[in-house]
């Protein structure tokens, strides 16, 4: 064989090797961004996973009646504000001695622990119970000091009751000898981009359940 069919074949061979290699690489690469994409895609949970760790979504989300009230900036807060993102809404008061602050300050830090394209389009809301009280400037002192993001409503109080009743929240004022607090539920209600109550999330919350279920919700919805 002479030496131009050696070299003929020796470059043939290189070739074939450097192809080879490309093409093992570019599986190999395939491969890894499926496995980084599937360890980055929160896990979708079965209706059982939910409710094991507190979160009940409707077979069918429920409609929301129209309401007018105002947020911490005293501007008009209706359900148009509840739309083009998912809302996370608590029903408190300012001057709640344990669970309205422990409830968002653990909203506070699970927020910042979301991926950010569901931080993103999510909202955190806090309606009043004890509107008496709890005016915009009120509300508007008292959420910042969790998160500056965090949104306050207040209005009348019959508006806020028929918004209570609307999404299954009890609240009731309780008087003390002079003064009065008010017992509410504790859950978080949850409503999609349009609008409609969603589902709930019941406490205790901890921070790794709440994520894993809200984010699977998220990822899961088909509108």
């Amino acid at each position: 064989m002479n030496s131009a069919t050696e070299a003929q074949r020796d470059t043939a061979q290189r070739k074939g090797i450097h192809r080879t290699i490309a093409i093992i690489v570019a599986v190999v690469a395939v491969l890894m961004g499926l496995l980084v994409n599937k360890m980055l895609t929160p896990r979708v949970l079965s209706d059982a996973e939910l409710a094991a760790n507190g979160a009940v979504v409707f077979d069918k989300p429920r409609i929301i009646k129209p309401f007018e009230l105002l947020d911490q900036n005293n501007q008009p807060f209706t359900l148009e504000q509840l739309k083009g993102q998912w809302t996370l809404m608590f029903f408190g008061f300012a001057t709640c001695p344990d669970i309205c602050p422990t409830t968002l300050s653990t909203l506070s830090s699970w927020v910042a622990t979301l991926d950010d394209d569901i931080a993103r389009n999510t909202q955190i809301v806090m309606v009043t119970v004890d509107p008496a009280r709890d005016t915009p400037e009120q509300l508007k002192t008292y959420m910042a000091h969790f998160n500056k993001d965090f949104i306050g409503v207040t209005g009348e109080f019959l508006s806020i009751k028929r918004l209570t009743d609307n999404v299954n929240v009890a609240f009731n004022k309780v008087q003390l000898d002079d003064d009065y607090t008010v017992d509410h539920s504790g859950n978080l209600v949850l409503v999609n981009p349009f609008g409609h109550y969603h589902g709930f999330f019941k406490p205790p919350f901890v921070l790794s359940g709440l994520k894993l279920t809200y984010q699977s919700i998220v990822t899961s919805f088909d509108p």
